[in-house]
């Protein structure tokens, strides 16, 4: 029966079901197998792989990095006396002319070299590598079905950036990867729909507006006073088709062991639709969301953004960062080897793997900088990498004083304050224990946690061994702690790890 005739027999309320319906039914067909929707996602159970890798590098590079300005670049262009506004205004001109569809033909990555990196970073010790798949920008980085004009083969490098990465890390031995932020597009490139509202090009329609460009900028509606939020999923059914229809597409094409999604599964049914399909096509595959709720039972692994969980958490996570801007910016100051060690050190012992991005610039080459970053890496990897794969947590994470009880679960890395001797953090594997003190000791390393017949409860130590030095060392263990002599030279540098018996 027509839609008009059931509206006039039963009312309001029978439209906007069939509405409804009609929503479900647009929905695409996904792969075959034991997922199919939100219910069936909590079976779900994170592979061992992720549980063991414990550590993955990200570059994010796209068209964005064309300006090595920093993050959110093809937004911030449009509002107006933001920094990026104002650097872009004085670099290659105004928006109403010259935007981020012009910024998309600058990117060219001529000294990108994905085999050499991945190779690079392998030796830094990461398990697993990822590459950027589409940010908010709505520029695909891979042969799109579905963005043909808008994609880093038709546009840019003209080269297939998630193909040659993917094959580049499976090719070395490393999981590979893929991360998409794609779903809040639509209200995130709203801005460029707008125009000046001061000055002498107020009024004047950023470029955003030429329905030219549409199929970059999106067709937005005309008679919105002001742009809705960046980060909100409020948008039309069809733009929800399109993003399911990209997705899937880079689910078809690449199989990624993991896939990531920047913020929460999207959409609703749309979102469990599309992660049931993935999971059915990539069996041992990993999704992460920054919902903690979408990954409380089943579903899929938590990503905590620039944060350290504050306790140890039951189920593997994984804790997204960067060592600058999230995008390329020349001259920003990046994190020391030691904040990364100490990072990487925190979140294993509560369970998580560490997701370290080094941004690419327009070339595709990392400069200087991020190169002796990733040696220092490499050093300390090299060392200490026993005590940190395969491993699982101890009773404790460590003798980090208690959180809050409300403590900020992401973004909290920015309250961090390097880590010292007097900072001891644990894993383990079978009947070891690992101990990474969180810098050399003037004489001895002292081991509180370790104390006999104390909390946590630690067993009587048999013995005591330091990684990147041959041979036992001499301890004493009583009520006040486990105590440590140390040998003339550290072995590395940032943490040293003691691999112990019996506790």
């Amino acid at each position: 029966m027509p839609i008009s005739r059931r509206f006039l027999l039963a009312g309001a309320p029978a439209l906007l079901l069939a509405r409804r319906s009609l929503a479900q039914e647009s929905i695409p067909e996904i792969a075959k197998g034991p997922f199919s929707g939100a219910d069936s996602l909590r079976q779900y159970r994170i592979p061992d792989w992720f549980r063991d890798f414990k550590f993955g590098i990200w570059a994010h590079w796209g068209p964005q990095s064309a300006a090595e300005d920093g993050d959110w670049y093809a937004r911030n262009i449009y509002i107006q006396d933001s920094p990026q506004y104002k650097y872009h205004v004085a670099t290659y001109g105004h928006p109403s002319k010259f935007g981020h569809k012009d910024i998309c033909h600058l990117w060219h990555g001529n000294e990108f070299d994905p085999e050499h990196l991945i190779r690079l970073y392998k030796k830094a010790g990461a398990k697993y590598f990822m590459s950027m798949g589409v940010h908010h920008d709505n520029f695909d980085l891979w042969n799109s079905r579905f963005q043909p004009r808008w994609n880093a083969v038709a546009t840019g490098p003209k080269k297939d950036v998630v193909g040659l990465w993917r094959d580049a890390a499976r090719k070395n031995g490393l999981k590979f990867a893929v991360s998409e932020h794609l779903s809040n597009s639509f209200n995130w490139l709203a801005v460029s729909h707008y125009s000046d509202k001061t000055g002498p090009l107020a009024g004047v329609a950023y470029d955003g507006q030429d329905p030219a460009w549409s199929d970059l900028y999106h067709p937005f509606p005309k008679g919105v006073a002001t742009p809705p939020p960046p980060m909100s999923r409020d948008c039309p059914d069809s733009w929800k088709l399109l993003y399911f229809k990209r997705i899937k597409d880079l689910i078809d094409n690449y199989k990624p062991d993991l896939l990531y999604t920047d913020g929460g599964i999207p959409f609703g049914e749309w979102g469990f639709k599309l992660v049931s399909h993935y999971y059915n096509t990539v069996p041992n595959g990993v999704y992460t969301s920054k919902n903690r709720k979408d990954c409380e039972e089943g579903t899929c692994a938590l990503d905590i953004e620039r944060g350290v969980a504050n306790e140890i958490m039951p189920h593997p996570w994984q804790t997204d960062t960067c060592i600058g801007q999230w995008h390329y910016k020349k001259g920003a100051r990046y994190k020391t080897p030691k904040t990364v060690v100490d990072l990487l050190c925190d979140i294993v012992s509560r369970n998580g793997n560490l997701m370290l991005n080094v941004p690419l610039p327009n070339s595709g080459k990392p400069d200087d900088q991020e190169l002796q970053v990733v040696e220092e890496l490499t050093k300390w990897m090299a060392v200490n990498s026993e005590g940190i794969y395969s491993t699982r947590p101890w009773k404790v994470a460590g003798n980090a004083p208690p959180p809050p009880a409300q403590g900020q679960l992401g973004f909290n890395e920015r309250n961090r304050k390097d880590l010292t001797a007097a900072d001891v953090r644990f894993t383990t594997k079978g009947d070891t224990l690992y101990a990474f003190v969180m810098g050399w000791p003037e004489r001895e390393a002292v081991i509180e946690p370790l104390a006999l017949g104390g909390k946590p409860g630690a067993g009587k130590i048999r013995g005591v061994e330091l990684l990147g030095h041959r041979g036992k060392l001499k301890f004493t263990q009583d009520e006040r702690g486990l105590r440590i002599a140390l040998p003339p030279e550290k072995p590395c540098d940032y943490a040293v790890t003691f691999k112990i018996a019996g506790a």
